[in-house]
């Protein structure tokens, strides 16, 4: 192997590979990197997704350590870009989020980010009539966005213009990349047959993408219930958790049911335009696998982030990154 030009492998063009091809050419400058995958852009669950930095409270690493090193770690990833003027371009935007609920007061609470983002506090009694509901408990935290479809092709545009490539072609197994230096899995709900992963389940979505301009404020209600905005004016609106569905298809009993939701939340909504309606299936896998292959090799793993894809691609790229390095320089693989 040429060390001051190695040849690299990301399979998945989703956010998570094109993340990971985004920083591996800031560390590695001359390496030859190739994205290798099928699916590119609206074909990528990363095109439906809201893209707001709100972890689930369940999503989680090997450690509690490493969770919340992924979360700091992206949220200091995506300010950076925010202090710049590249921020629109690259699909960020910040804004503030209710969260409500009539039943417990827990569940408004997000212990993974109470002390990283700069507000994250209860509502105030006027608060909670800020939508309509009987809402009893509530809390206002400020966050930021990232819109994939923006996001994306920004990444994809520097990074074949310096120099790295795109190649559209299903990969059936890591055998057949075995001329590459370093392979990175980043292939999502692929990598169950990649690796025949079967603690890899697709957990479905469908939301509705509604033309809401004046909308500025993130809104979230029982039963996964949520309004989030965007920088077109298109505001996402959802949405459902079907595990272990593999159903690709728009569902009008699931569109009627998440318009309902979301307008009794927001009454304003009823005369937005429809633009889309769009399903996905998230890579589901606890903990989220981000490891080098056991055994030796050079494969290095990064998949199964469930609805927090988005949100947590820039520190689980980076946690990757730093395993390629070391499996690159022959140096044992460090840990977070």
């Amino acid at each position: 192997m040429d060390k001051s030009s190695p040849k690299i492998a990301i399979v998945g063009a989703g956010i998570i590979g094109m993340t990971v091809a985004k920083i591996l050419q800031e560390n590695l400058g001359k390496a030859q990197i190739s994205v290798i995958a099928n699916k590119f852009h609206e074909d990528t669950v990363s095109y439906v997704a809201a893209g707001i930095f709100r972890p689930g409270t369940s999503f989680r690493g090997p450690t509690k350590e490493i969770t919340k090193k992924w979360i700091v770690d992206s949220w200091n990833y995506w300010q950076d870009i925010l202090k710049t003027t590249e921020a629109p371009d690259a699909g960020i935007m910040s804004f503030d989020s209710y969260i409500f609920s009539s039943d417990n007061y827990h569940v408004t609470r997000n212990h993974l980010i109470e002390d990283l983002v700069p507000i994250y506090r209860p509502v105030e009694e006027e608060e909670l009539k800020l939508v309509a509901g009987d809402w009893k408990y509530g809390s206002y935290f400020s966050t930021l966005k990232i819109g994939s479809e923006r996001h994306i092709p920004w990444i994809e545009k520097r990074f074949t213009q310096n120099g790295g490539k795109i190649l559209q072609r299903k990969v059936d197994s890591f055998a057949s990349l075995s001329d590459y230096d370093l392979v990175f899995n980043c292939a999502g709900l692929g990598a169950k047959y990649l690796c025949e992963d079967y603690d890899l389940v697709p957990i479905r979505g469908q939301v509705i993408k509604a033309r809401a301009p004046w909308l500025r404020c993130a809104f979230y209600g029982d039963y996964d219930t949520y309004i989030v905005p965007g920088l077109d004016g298109v505001a996402t609106l959802g949405g459902v958790r079907q595990y272990d569905s593999y159903n690709l298809g728009v569902c009008k009993y699931d569109t009627a049911a998440i318009m309902e939701r979301c307008c009794g939340l927001l009454p304003a909504l009823k005369k937005a335009e429809v633009v889309d309606v769009r399903v996905g299936l998230r890579p589901h896998r606890v903990p989220t696998r981000v490891e080098a292959e056991a055994g030796g090799g050079r494969l290095v793993h990064c998949y199964g982030h469930g609805g927090y894809g988005v949100m947590c691609a820039p520190g689980t790229a980076l946690h990757a990154v730093r395993i390629g390095l070391d499996l690159l320089r022959g140096k044992p693989v460090s840990k977070l």
